[in-house]
């Protein structure tokens, strides 16, 4: 799927309040001697009701951020640094759901919190009617729900979805693919969390698959006000769907800004070579160039610029100093980990500040 920046949908103005708040998050695989840090100092803020992107190739910590949001990462992945901050809907204070344990997780599961995996059909029970997967979640949140209104509430979920309400009795392996990754959304919304991740829920359909789902979801998310933390390694797919983009690469972020503007400027050399992977819609003939050479082993990452052994516009220093994210571009929000920009930034900060002295003396 393409996409041009001035078709892209426009998406609902995300509320200022934040429902989740990673700070420099670090997950590493304790694997043989010296661990493999897969996720390395991960920042970033999701307001309510917003659509948060996550790209980037294949090996660049994706998966590993998302189980580590939902905490669901097994042995041999530890969280070793940072902190995810959850605030509820009720206003009490933010909870740190790296310090909670099983049981406290599972108040925050399916009504704060859900997840919705790449292959439905691995996520789904093959053995078990659709309408019973939701009846178990429904009634382990719901107590006093019979199975009767549970089966209904089933029903009106699918329906939600586009899938008819019979379909309900069926079982996953008699419904189509795009059908089974729809009713993983409908589940996912099951108890009306405030959060949903989606870890590349289109993978595995075509294309006019693709684009309802796209719609399903930001439908649902204008009706029930649920934000989202969507990856996949497909940028175009963002451009379309989402409201901020963050690239990832190593285990890091070296960009993330609103879409528009990691797609008509974007800042980082890796973001650049993302976009120009894939071709427009409507655009003269050209050839299309992907990024040279393969992402780094990260049992043994390079010095510096983990991007500057394929960087075409790798200058000195790149491959001795790690760059920092920090604003770049006149668009708040917009951040990048690039030496490119490192000296406009510090060359922008003096002259506020010299700005700011020159102003105090004539007060």
């Amino acid at each position: 799927m393409t996409v041009q920046a001035e078709q892209r949908t426009p998406s609902v103005a995300p509320a200022g309040q934040a429902v989740l708040e990673v700070r420099g998050l670090t997950v590493e695989y304790a694997t043989g001697s010296i661990p493999v840090r897969a996720c390395c100092d991960v920042s970033f803020t999701l307001r309510r009701g917003e659509i948060l992107g996550i790209a980037g190739e294949s090996g660049s910590g994706k998966s590993t951020l998302i189980t580590a949001l939902t905490r669901l990462q097994r042995p041999p992945a530890v969280t070793t640094a940072g902190e995810i901050l959850f605030h509820g809907r009720d206003g009490a204070p933010p909870v740190d759901l790296v310090a909670l344990d099983g049981k406290q997780l599972r108040r925050y599961r399916w009504t704060a919190l859900s997840i919705v995996l790449q292959s439905a059909m691995d996520a789904l029970n093959p053995v078990m009617r659709i309408g019973a997967q939701f009846a178990d979640v429904l009634r382990a949140r719901d107590r006093s729900l019979s199975k009767r209104d549970a089966w209904t509430r089933a029903a009106e979920l699918l329906a939600l979805v586009g899938i008819s309400a019979d379909r309900v009795r069926d079982y996953p392996h008699q419904l189509s693919g795009g059908m089974r990754q729809r009713a993983a959304i409908a589940l996912a919304l099951a108890c009306r969390p405030e959060l949903v991740v989606m870890d590349e829920p289109t993978t595995a359909v075509d294309v006019v698959m693709q684009r309802q789902i796209l719609a399903q979801v930001l439908r649902l998310r204008s009706e029930l006000g649920f934000a989202v933390v969507f990856v996949t390694h497909d940028l175009s797919l963002l451009l379309e769907l989402a409201d901020r983009i963050a690239i990832m690469y190593a285990g890091r972020i070296v960009e993330v800004g609103e879409a528009t503007a990691l797609y008509s400027a974007p800042k980082h050399p890796y973001t650049q070579g993302l976009r120009d992977s894939f071709p427009p819609l409507r655009a003269p003939l050209r050839t299309l160039r992907g990024i040279p050479g393969t992402p780094p082993d990260l049992r043994r990452p390079p010095s510096g610029c983990p991007f500057h052994p394929r960087c075409a516009q790798r200058t000195g220093g790149c491959d001795e100093r790690l760059p920092a994210l920090l604003p770049v571009g006149p668009q708040a929000g917009h951040q990048a980990a690039c030496l490119l920009h490192e000296t406009e930034t510090e060359t922008a900060t003096e002259t506020e500040t010299d700005s700011g002295e020159t102003k105090g003396g004539i007060r």
